[in-house]
């Protein structure tokens, strides 16, 4: 496998549950809606990717540390960015409803907040 292809395999090992709505035949054109308490599959399994990938450059810079931090405090890494993402989703949802680029700051200021 690539080694994209090997990160998905891994998030979809740690989130079996998304299973079936990943491979169903129009899971593309699904919607998933928060006010029916859905989870979206594929923006939960992209934040996981967003983050590996800036672990993996630590950018912003000190967020490799700050994950370090949190997993130590949670005591599993999956748990960590779980609580990770809801900073990363808070500082893109603004940026988009901001029509501006994301405030790498404030994202490291939420995460310093778990941390």
């Amino acid at each position: 496998m690539e080694p994209l292809e090997s990160l998905v395999a891994g998030i979809m090992e740690q989130h079996p549950e998304y299973l079936d709505a990943v491979v169903a035949d129009n899971a593309e054109a699904r919607e998933f809606r928060a006010e029916n308490g859905e989870n979206n599959p594929f923006l939960h399994m992209g934040m996981h990717i967003t983050l590996a990938e800036q672990l993996s450059t630590d950018r912003p810079k000190g967020i490799r540390q700050l994950h370090q931090k949190i997993t130590e405090q949670q005591g599993d890494a999956h748990l960590a960015e779980h609580q990770m993402m809801e900073c990363l989703g808070l500082v893109l949802w603004e940026a988009q409803s901001q029509n501006r680029m994301p405030d790498e700051q404030a994202y490291l200021e939420c995460l310093k907040r778990l941390a």
